[in-house]
């Protein structure tokens, strides 16, 4: 089994020729996905008071795993992302491929994807990753940008892949078609209109899904 290297986001650039584009403006596909709205009802409402109360008052000092069991898991719940007849949704799975003789592995936070109880096997959308700050050894968008290449030499579709980086409080949703990647603005999840809008965004994946990529 060959051992998989970790790449920097520009080795990736420089290894398969990809293009990054920053800015909610640079691209038709992210427009559509960013241009959404929604309402909460009473229930969904009182659970976003609670998780953006505590948000803002306990980031600082939760660590990967607080972060994700405490606020990020209640997000994806809200963004409808959530387990259906259409898609699976997995966390902390693995996927590699092998892409102009380089070897690439990478775990993914959290995924959707086609697939067979526990086998992911279509991948659309990625969630990358939990840490608190960006550091040399984990650079969540180097990790997001492998699993993007992974997912379009697994599903072999030319179809875009859609995700998202999440560095403590700010998230960033990233789209690839092709060789062209182009991130977001960053969404401080702190902010009560932020907070919202990262959750419009998550449901409206779910109507791009169903009427693109599927």
């Amino acid at each position: 089994m060959p051992r998989a290297k970790k790449y920097s986001e520009a080795d990736l650039i420089l290894l398969y020729d990809l293009k990054r584009h920053v800015g909610n403006s640079k691209s038709p596909l992210l427009i559509e996905w960013l241009d959404c709205q929604t309402i909460l009802n009473s229930s969904e409402q009182y659970i976003f008071d609670f998780i953006l109360q505590d948000v803002q008052e306990k980031i600082d000092g939760w660590h990967e795993e607080e972060l994700k069991m405490k606020f990020i898991s209640f997000v994806l719940r809200l963004g409808n992302l959530v387990d259906n007849p259409i898609y699976n949704t997995y966390f902390e799975r693995s996927i590699e491929a092998t892409i102009k003789e380089n070897f690439l592995k990478i775990k993914t936070d959290f995924m959707i994807a086609k697939g067979v109880l526990d086998k992911p096997q279509t991948p659309y959308f990625h969630f990358q990753e939990w840490k608190k700050h960006r550091d040399p050894t984990g650079d969540p968008v180097a990790q997001l940008l492998e699993a993007f290449l992974i997912a379009q030499d697994i599903n072999q579709n030319n179809r875009p892949i859609y995700g998202a980086c999440i560095t403590g409080k700010f998230w960033e949703f990233i789209v690839m078609s092709e060789r062209d990647y182009f991130i977001s603005e960053s969404y401080d999840c702190t902010k009560k209109e932020s907070l919202i809008k990262i959750i419009a965004v998550l449901r409206k994946f779910n109507s791009i899904l169903k009427s693109k990529l599927l």
